[in-house]
Parts: C-alpha cells; sequence; structure tokens
C-alpha cells in the first residue's frame, strides 16, 4: 500500500514538473491550450514588460494591461477592455473559437475582443514582445505578414519606443493616443494625441476635435516648435511619409534607458524616463511647461510670452479685437489690423511690405510652397491671399492664407516670421523710433556718452588685444573654415567676463592643491566662486605656443552651444597677459581616469559604458547636424570626455574645433592638430578633415570603451600595432568577444556589445567615404537599423617597417607612446 503511494506521488511529481516546465519556459503567450485567469500573468521574453489584470488605484473595477515589469510605480502602457470593466476577480483571457484574443468576466460574457476575421481558434498564438507589443498571429509562424492583430494599431495613452502614430488625410485612418478620462478611469478621456498629416506635417494634441497642444512643424530632424529640441536633442524621432498620404511618426531610445511618451487625463504629454539606477528617474520634457504652451492661447495674430505680463500682445499695426475682454486677461479674440493690407498697387511706395518677428513658433497649418529661399519673400507678395511667411531649412517656404494662430515667442530658439502689412504702418514704425530715439537721446545724451566711454576703455583693455594679437600671430584661422558672415556673428561679448581676482580667490591663489590637471592650453584648476558654485579654472599657460589659438576657439565655439553632452561654459577672464575660461565642475573628471585605471573601471557596468557611448554620439550629432553652427571636433578622445555626478559624458576641449559654413562638408589645412591614435588617415596624413574624421575619432573611443585598452597601448614587441589591429584580427577569426573588457564580458549583453564593435570597425574604416554619417551612427547603435554592412579594414592595423642604411634597428611607422594632444606645423 505504501509502495502503491508512493509511486502515484511519483507521478503526480513528475506530472506537475512537466507542466512546470512547459510554463517556465514559455511564459510570454496564449494559446488556445494556455489562457490567463485572473490573477494570473505573462512576461516577455527579456522580462521587459508584462501582461495581466489590474485595478487602479482608486477604482474597484478589474482591467487586463501591459506594464513595465521592473517598474511598477508606472502606469499600464496599454488596456484592452478600456470601456468594459470587469466587475469581478474571476476575468480570464484566452483565444476564442473565432480565433480571436478575447477577455470574459466571471459570467463568461466577452467584455473586449480583438475583433479581427479570421480562421479557427487551433493555430492562433498571442505574444507579448519585448517592445510592449502583444501581437497575435499564426502559431509556428514569426513573420509580420502572418500577424493577425497587434496592439501597437490600438494604442491607449501611451507613445513607445518602436510604436507608430499615423495618420492618412485621404482615408481618414490613423493611429492615436487617447488619454485616460482619470487617474482611476482608463476608459477613453476627451483627449487624443497624433500627427495631422494635412500640408506639413506636425504633432497635435486635441480636446475632443480642438487643438490643445502642437509640436510645430517637422524640419526632417526636430519639431520646431519646441524650444528644447532646438538646445537638447531629444531621443531618436522619425517621421516618415509613404507617398500615398501617410505619415508615421516612431521614436527610438538608448538601450540603457526607459523612455516613452504619455498622455496625460489633463491633456498633458509627459516623458515618462528611467535610468537603472534611482535617481535617473523623473520626467525631463513636458508638453506644457507655460501657458503659452495652450493652443492658440492669444487668438488669432496674438504673440504669447511666457517672460512677459500679460503673456499677450499683439504685434506691430494690430490691435486686440475686444479691448475690454483683453484687459482682463481673455485674449482669444486676438488682435485685428489697425489698417488694411494695400496688395495690387501700382505705387510702389504704397505697397505692402513685410513686418520681421524673431525666434517664434510659426503658426499652425502652414501652406508649403518651395524649397528656395531668396523666392520665399517674392512669391508672399505677389499673392494677395499671402498673409505671411517663414522660411527654415528641412522644411523650406511655408505661408498662410489664413488667421496666424498659436504663435509664441522664444528666448533662444524659433523661426523668423514675416508679417505682411500695408507700407504706412511700416513707415509708422520708423517715423516713431526715429522721434523716441531724439527725444531720448537729447535727454540722456551726456551721461550715456560719459559711461559707455568708460565701459568701452575697459572693455577694449580686455578684449581687443587679445583680438589684435590672434588676427596678426596665426597663419590660419583655426576657427573659421570659411565665410566671412560666420566670423561677424561671433560676438566674444557675449560670454561672462569675470575678474583675475576673484578667480585666483576661487583657487587659493592657484595653489596646487587646487589642480585637478594639464594639458596643451594650461593647467586645469577646481575652485568655488564667491557664490559657492564649484567650477573648473583653465589657465593659459605662457609657455604654450598652441594654447592662445585654443583659448580663442574655446571661448568663440564653445558659448555658441548649448547641448546635455556638452561641457558648459560659465565665463572667462581676460587681464593684463591672463587668459583664463571658467567651465562646469565635472567631479568625476574625464573618461579616461575611470576606463584606463584597473580598480575604477569596475565602476563601470555595461548600462554606463553604453550610456556614455550614446551620449557622446548624441553629443557629437548636435556639433555636427543640429547646432546652428556645423562643428568639426577633431580632437576627440578619452581624455577629452568628462563625467558628470552620475557618470553622464559631455564632450569637452573645443580648442582644436573648426566650424564649418552652410555648405562645405570637408576642409583641408596645412596644420594637422589632435592625437595620435585618434586622427583618422586622411586627416592625419593629407589634413582632409570632414564629419568622417570625427566618427573615425568615435569609432576609435567605442572600442576603448568596451575593450578597457587604449588604442596606443600595444607595445612594439606585441603583434598588434594598436587595438584596431588587435580587434579587426578578432573580427576575422570570429572571436570578437574576446576584445570585451572582462568587466562587462556578461553573456546578458552579448548582442549589444557585439552590435557596438561592428559598428566601432564600421566607423573606423580607412576611407572616409566607407564610414557611417553620426546620425547613422545613432540610428545603428540603438538597433534602428538591423542590417548593419560588414566592415572594412579599418586604418592603421598594420606595422609599417623600414630599414635604416645606416643603422641596423629598425623603425616602425606607427608611433603611438604619447597621449597628449601633438600639434604639426609644417614650413611655409
Amino acid at each position: 500500500m505504501m509502495l502503491i503511494g508512493g509511486a502515484s506521488l511519483l507521478f503526480v511529481l513528475l506530472l506537475l514538473s512537466c507542466f512546470a516546465s512547459e510554463f517556465s519556459t514559455a511564459t510570454d503567450f496564449v494559446s488556445w491550450t494556455r489562457y490567463l485567469q485572473d490573477p494570473e500573468s505573462i512576461t516577455s521574453n527579456g522580462s521587459v514588460f508584462r501582461m495581466g489584470f489590474f485595478t487602479p488605484k482608486g477604482s474597484k473595477y478589474r482591467y487586463v494591461g501591459i506594464w513595465y515589469n521592473n517598474y511598477p510605480e508606472f502606469n499600464p502602457v496599454w488596456v484592452a477592455n478600456r470601456e468594459r470593466p470587469i466587475e469581478d476577480s474571476l476575468g480570464t483571457v484566452m483565444i476564442s473559437e473565432d480565433g480571436n484574443l478575447v477577455i470574459m468576466d466571471g459570467k463568461k460574457d466577452v467584455v473586449w475582443s480583438s475583433n479581427v476575421t479570421t480562421s479557427a481558434r487551433g493555430n492562433k498564438t498571442a505574444h507579448l514582445l519585448d517592445t510592449g507589443n502583444l501581437v497575435l498571429h499564426e502559431a509556428n509562424t514569426s513573420t509580420s505578414d502572418e500577424v493577425i492583430w497587434q496592439s501597437f494599431e490600438h494604442v491607449s495613452d501611451s507613445f513607445l519606443p518602436k510604436m507608430k502614430l499615423s495618420s492618412n488625410a485621404r482615408t481618414n485612418v490613423s493611429v492615436m493616443l487617447t488619454s485616460w478620462k482619470s487617474s482611476s478611469d482608463p476608459s477613453p478621456g476627451p483627449f487624443s494625441g497624433g500627427i495631422n498629416p494635412l500640408n506639413i506635417p506636425e504633432a497635435f494634441v486635441w480636446n475632443g476635435t480642438r487643438p490643445y497642444w502642437r509640436s510645430g512643424p517637422w524640419n526632417g530632424q526636430i519639431f520646431i516648435g519646441l524650444a528644447s529640441m532646438e538646445s537638447v536633442y531629444l531621443d531618436g524621432f522619425s517621421l516618415q511619409n509613404d507617398n500615398e498620404g501617410t505619415f508615421s511618426l516612431t521614436y527610438k531610445y538608448a538601450m540603457a534607458y526607459i523612455s516613452y511618451y504619455l498622455l496625460q487625463p489633463n491633456g498633458t504629454l509627459l516623458q515618462v524616463y528611467s535610468g537603472e539606477e534611482e535617481n535617473d528617474r523623473g520626467l525631463p520634457w513636458s508638453s506644457y511647461e507655460t501657458e503659452c504652451d495652450v493652443y492658440g492661447k492669444c487668438g488669432p495674430y496674438g504673440i504669447c510670452d511666457p517672460s512677459k505680463s500679460p503673456i499677450c500682445s499683439c504685434p506691430r499695426g494690430f490691435k486686440p479685437g475686444n479691448l475690454e475682454e483683453w484687459s482682463r486677461g481673455n485674449w482669444t479674440a486676438g488682435c485685428v489690423r489697425e489698417t488694411p493690407t494695400n496688395c495690387g498697387s501700382s505705387n510702389s511706395s504704397k505697397r505692402d511690405g513685410f513686418l520681421r518677428l524673431q525666434k517664434m513658433k510659426v503658426p499652425a497649418f502652414p501652406e508649403w510652397s518651395f524649397p528656395l529661399e531668396n523666392e520665399c519673400a517674392k512669391r508672399c507678395l505677389s499673392n494677395c491671399s499671402c498673409l505671411a511667411y517663414a522660411y527654415t531649412e528641412g522644411v523650406g517656404c511655408m505661408s498662410w492664407t489664413g488667421d496666424l494662430l498659436d504663435m509664441q515667442k522664444f528666448s533662444n530658439a524659433g523661426v523668423d516670421i514675416h508679417i505682411r502689412l500695408p507700407r504706412s504702418e511700416l513707415g509708422k514704425a520708423r517715423d516713431l523710433k526715429l522721434v523716441l530715439a531724439v527725444t531720448l537721446s537729447v535727454g540722456v545724451v551726456f551721461i550715456t556718452l560719459s559711461v559707455l566711454l568708460l565701459w568701452m576703455r575697459a572693455r577694449k583693455r580686455r578684449v581687443t588685444k587679445l583680438q589684435e594679437t590672434v588676427t596678426s600671430d596665426r597663419e590660419e584661422s583655426p576657427i573659421i573654415s570659411s565665410g566671412k558672415r560666420i566670423q561677424d556673428n561671433l560676438k566674444l561679448q557675449d560670454l561672462k567676463l569675470l575678474s583675475f581676482e576673484e578667480l585666483s580667490t576661487a583657487t587659493d591663489s592657484f595653489s596646487s592643491a587646487t589642480k585637478l590637471g594639464e594639458g596643451g592650453f594650461g593647467p586645469v584648476y577646481m575652485g568655488k566662486l564667491l557664490d559657492g558654485q564649484e567650477v573648473a579654472i583653465k589657465r593659459l599657460s605662457r609657455a604654450s605656443d598652441q594654447g592662445l589659438e585654443e583659448f580663442m576657439n574655446e571661448m568663440v565655439v564653445i558659448s555658441k552651444v548649448q547641448h546635455r553632452n556638452l561641457v558648459r561654459l560659465l565665463g572667462c577672464c581676460v587681464e593684463r597677459e591672463e587668459k583664463i575660461l571658467v567651465y562646469e565642475f565635472m567631479p568625476n573628471k574625464s573618461l579616461d581616469e575611470f576606463l584606463f585605471d584597473p580598480v575604477k573601471k569596475d565602476k563601470l557596468d555595461w548600462s554606463k559604458r553604453f550610456k556614455i557611448i550614446d551620449g557622446i554620439c548624441r553629443g557629437l550629432l548636435y556639433l555636427h547636424r543640429d547646432s546652428r553652427l556645423r562643428i568639426i571636433h577633431r580632437d576627440l578622445k578619452a581624455s577629452n570626455i568628462l563625467l558628470d555626478e552620475e557618470l553622464n559624458p559631455k564632450i569637452s576641449d573645443f580648442g582644436m574645433a573648426r566650424i564649418f559654413g552652410a555648405k562645405e562638408d570637408q576642409a583641408n589645412t596645412r596644420r594637422v592638430v589632435g592625437t595620435y591614435g585618434y586622427m583618422a588617415p586622411e586627416y592625419a596624413m593629407g589634413g582632409l578633415f570632414s564629419e568622417k574624421s570625427d566618427v573615425f575619432s568615435f569609432g576609435v573611443l567605442l572600442l576603448e570603451i568596451i575593450s578597457g585598452r587604449r588604442n596606443t597601448s600595444f607595445s612594439q614587441e606585441e603583434q598588434y600595432c594598436s587595438l584596431l589591429g588587435f580587434a579587426w584580427t578578432l573580427w576575422n577569426e570570429g572571436n570578437i568577444m574576446a576584445l570585451v573588457d572582462p568587466v562587462i564580458s556578461n553573456n546578458s549583453h552579448q548582442i549589444e556589445v557585439r552590435r557596438c564593435i561592428h559598428v566601432g570597425l564600421l566607423c573606423t574604416q580607412e576611407l572616409g567615404n566607407d564610414r557611417p554619417t553620426t546620425s547613422t551612427v545613432i540610428s545603428m547603435l540603438n538597433s534602428e537599423i538591423t542590417d548593419l554592412r560588414i566592415p572594412k579594414r579599418p586604418a592603421f592595423t598594420e606595422r609599417q617597417i623600414t630599414h635604416d642604411t645606416e643603422s641596423s634597428e629598425q623603425s616602425e611607422g606607427t608611433r603611438s607612446i604619447n597621449h597628449i594632444t601633438i600639434t604639426t606645423i609644417e614650413g611655409r
């Protein structure tokens, strides 16, 4: 009896273990034989997302949703039965008889269905993917053309990476976000968000059918109505047109982060963001930052400026449409013209002109006219229906024939708008300016003149001498590769000037105790200003041959750019013989301090290294493509990557940088500057530099970050002349993972690490034309481009041995001992 009982128990245990094995290895799907019963759930293959039953806080109902598995504090990103909640705790998710994915309550009533026409259920499976997409497809197939239904085409309130928001004006078919009704009620609320496909595409949030917020037009890289996108590159947005009327918006993000966009019940679009560390979590972007972000806040022709009080005003030639309501703070009536336009007049002195408004968010619903800037004003003026025009690169010439709605004044970004005005209004403005100028100058001329003269003398002593010295000393301008127009726009007076006494006090008279390091420019000190702010102070060494030109470059270049992955210049000092730059302080110093230190490198796990790689590349993309100036760094290396307190990377040292003109792709110099091991071959040997030469330097740096070794760390006795040669050999042997630093050799990241090595080899190919652009590198790193080309041989992978007839010793063509920046000046 005991024997029989034991055998039965053993059989039951074996049977249960089989079922447990099945469920433990296949927990990401629902099939006709495997369903979910409340409170069960399934998890995507990589444990990124979970799908199951939940009850919102403050609610008594049950819903089926998808949420981030490791971030339970985030709301579900997708809800199935939004309109019909389950009133009991007996819900079931299963494949129905007709092959649909359905949710049933305890009464076996269907409360939600995928509702597609399909065959019988026997061969259907619903998989939860690591993207958060729930896909219903034929079992035993995984190709995209077999997909029957997917949640990414029926979105809720969350815009996830790789999801598409789309709209087609001809078919009126769209995929849009819909807000929850409230924080406790997932049913569809009044707000929706998506793409407006008419004319020039923009992202919109609607309250019912009325616009509530908009992004401004897409210029191929950013939405120009978002001021934050001008100064900080937001992750990976892409907008496509299939040429059949459908516009689709997608975005990607760095693999080391969680990031998605949430349309809140109040109509605000938020970027929900989280790194791997607890203190990385937050909401870095919101569509509602000021009242001016509400669509049409100031009515037709009204200009909203959040820095002014009241925030709404009328442009020149316009007045409030309802003065009484306007004075009460109700600006919805907007502004009306004071004088009608005079289009078509044969008298040239009475013809209309244009009022220019600078740094503006362009009005809603622009019409695209043509790509040529010089024709923009002429064509608008010749068309009496054209009320305004604007031009921006990436879009071309935009014009408006209806009321100008949702204009906003920006402080640092925006586009110039030209509004049609009668000549009489433009003339009034000039006359008024003249009267005011004369009246004011008579009253204050003596005081103003005396103060101005004193100020100019002091300023001239501190700045002009430096400019004259650089102009007379340098053989070739290190700043501007071409274009007097650019040079004229770079004003040193934009920088905050600090006194030498203040900086001396901040550094305890530049004592050795405050010294952080020294480069070709001169020593760098840590200091604390009078307001308590910690800063890094770079002092030009009087013995430096190249420091003076570097000083000018740093002041001109870095004062004109702003990005989260670029070090910020706070001010400078030009007194007597002193030339000093003041930066934000980076407590973790430079990347090489961690990367090549056998102890500190342990702090750089894979997620932090990828975060650094991605941040460097985004900073480089900003310099190359997204900033108002196109800048080639020319000295990208580990010691020029600074790390803040959270190990976020910031590109520094712009002493060697060159600014390109708008139509320049490359330039040539007789003065080759840079660092051995990081310089592209065409630059090191021919003086030719471009975006692709910076990409080469980035590729070397990427491989250093992955391997934990300097490119130039190989001795003459070793088989390989550089890290590139070592990586290339391992690549051809099919053993590329041997390159990886043991600190990050965890198998869980192997796919990402392999991809990054592949990208590094593509970046360091010998010919510049073979290397990807910086924007392509971003896409490859973040898996937007899945099929990577096979790399060709990198530069500097073979030793060049020459024999000296007077010596039996061999000398190598590859020299890579010193890691400081070099300057090579050929004879004039």
